[in-house]
């Protein structure tokens, strides 16, 4: 006979998890529109009644982080475009908490899902709509029963719901067949009952706050990973130098002694584990002598530098530098992005600009996967 375990509190509640953020049903077709009370990317704070003048209300749920809404962003400028002077309102929500967000689910992206990214979103991509920020309670999300990002939500003059579902039918604009978004503002705009009034969205799923327990699991898991520090020649570095013909290369130089070489290792950890499962690797290279390398490895273990990391071998600092770069003036934190042709394609001669690097990142990612390059080649 199998022995029956008592859960423990612990156990419950990841067992509760997984109903908490479904059991939240998408709103019914002709019901009114909830209201909110969420603040925005321009520093007001939006309801309903803030587009009470528009005929017709879309109210889409969209992120900064997916990369599938991330490929909307510009349809949806177009969109309050094309139908700002017809009468139509937009207004984009978050609905996503960056408590239930791990660092390896922003892969995609430069930016997560807090108001002040959002900010900088939005005057990235300029966006001409509402940015509204639901993060904090969800409150919002719930009750409009947001399923993914992009997720539409289309209300008429008296803000009952007739239309839910896609913006269109394919994220890669170039394969689009149906406009299902616009379709139904064009009916509703003549007066019709729209025709196909629901679909399926496909999109990241919502990342609810309930999450946050497993992403603290997935923290202590990431913190526990071993630090090493090993040796390498200038040989070694002429061929860290020549990049990797499968993944990008991020290489960081930098020193016990230099305070601002120590002050961004946590972005550059940050950003190994934002991208460290697609196709790129980081690689940090003390410029300390081999007999210290134990107060370097106490460094890289304390901020928790799982990456690859090296010291250099030898005593003789100018032959190591000029071997990885003949132009390298010698100064410290220096930090190269090299692509899969061997290419330097950023250089930093000093502290790195962490959302512009990761901007970079994300574009030459996207460039190589557009190519024959996939993310995270098996090993042969």
């Amino acid at each position: 006979m199998k022995r029956l375990i008592a859960p423990t509190a612990s156990m419950l509640c990841l067992l509760t998890l997984p109903l908490l953020a479904a059991d939240n049903p998408t709103l019914a077709l002709g019901a009114a529109a909830p209201d909110f009370s969420l603040p925005a990317t321009d520093g007001k704070t939006y309801s309903l009644k803030d587009f009470g003048q528009a005929r017709i209300l879309a109210v889409i749920f969209n992120s900064n982080h997916c990369p599938t809404a991330q490929a909307y962003e510009d349809r949806i400028i177009k969109l309050t475009s094309d139908y700002k002077d017809k009468g139509v309102a937009v207004v984009v929500i978050n609905p996503n908490s960056n408590k239930g967000l791990r660092l390896d689910e922003l892969g995609y992206t430069d930016l997560a899902d807090s108001l002040p990214e959002m900010k900088l979103r939005a005057e990235y991509k300029k966006f001409n709509f509402p940015y509204l920020d639901d993060g904090e309670t969800q409150t919002v999300s719930r009750a409009y029963g947001c399923k993914v990002t992009p997720h539409a939500f289309l209300f008429d003059t008296e803000r009952k719901l007739r239309y839910v579902g896609r913006i269109d039918d394919n994220e890669r604009e170039e394969h689009m067949k149906v406009q299902d978004l616009r379709n139904a503002l064009e009916e509703m705009l003549a007066g019709k009952t729209v025709s196909v009034a629901q679909t399926k969205a496909t999109g990241c799923s919502t990342k609810w706050a309930d999450k946050e327990a497993s992403v603290k699991q997935w923290m202590a898991k990431v913190a526990a990973e071993p630090v090493t520090l090993d040796p390498i020649d200038e040989a070694g570095l002429k061929e860290l130098r020549k990049g990797n013909p499968e993944k990008l290369r991020l290489v960081n130089f930098w020193n016990t002694t230099c305070g601002p070489c120590v002050a961004e290792l946590p972005d550059l950890v940050t950003i190994n584990l934002m991208y460290r499962h697609r196709a790129f690797e980081m690689v940090t290279v003390t410029t300390n002598f081999p007999d210290e390398k134990k107060e370097a490895l106490a460094i890289l273990t304390k901020k928790q530098c799982s990456m690859k990391n090296l010291i250099f071998a030898g005593t003789d600092k100018y032959k190591h530098m000029a071997a990885f770069d003949p132009d390298w003036d010698g100064g410290i934190p220096y930090t190269a992005l090299i692509n899969t042709k061997g290419e330097i394609i950023k250089k930093y001669n000093g502290e790195i600009d962490p959302l512009e690097l990761k901007r970079i990142i994300v574009k030459t990612l996207k460039e190589m996967n557009n190519g024959a390059v996939m993310d995270a080649p098996k090993k042969k």
